[in-house]
């Protein structure tokens, strides 16, 4: 029985590795800075890691927009929108902080 899917040639492989690089490259600094956040906050090295693990979530965040969301090539409204959009989250996650440590 044949296979319903055809072969890729050795140019269409090289294709799809080249297309395929940066996603799997941000995914793995993704990953990373993850583990790197949740290890810091798993073993409280140090008194005020709070900081250190918001920095890192906000490259996390500075990673997604520049590079998975592509906002440097994007038209200036399209820009301004995204930035609009992780605002309201940084808003959302504040009122949510708020009622967190108020309680």
């Amino acid at each position: 029985m044949r296979s319903p899917l055809p072969s890729l040639s050795p140019e269409d492989r090289a294709l799809v590795r080249r297309r395929l690089r940066k996603p799997a490259l941000t995914f793995l600094a993704l990953l990373g800075l993850l583990a790197v956040n949740v290890g810091l906050g798993a073993t409280q090295p140090f008194a005020h890691v709070w900081a250190l693990e918001l920095g890192i979530a906000g490259m996390m965040a500075g990673i997604i927009l520049l590079v998975s969301m592509e906002v440097l090539k994007e038209p200036p409204l399209i820009r301004l929108f995204s930035g609009l959009g992780f605002f309201w989250v940084l808003i959302l996650v504040g009122m949510t902080l708020t009622d967190y440590l108020a309680r």
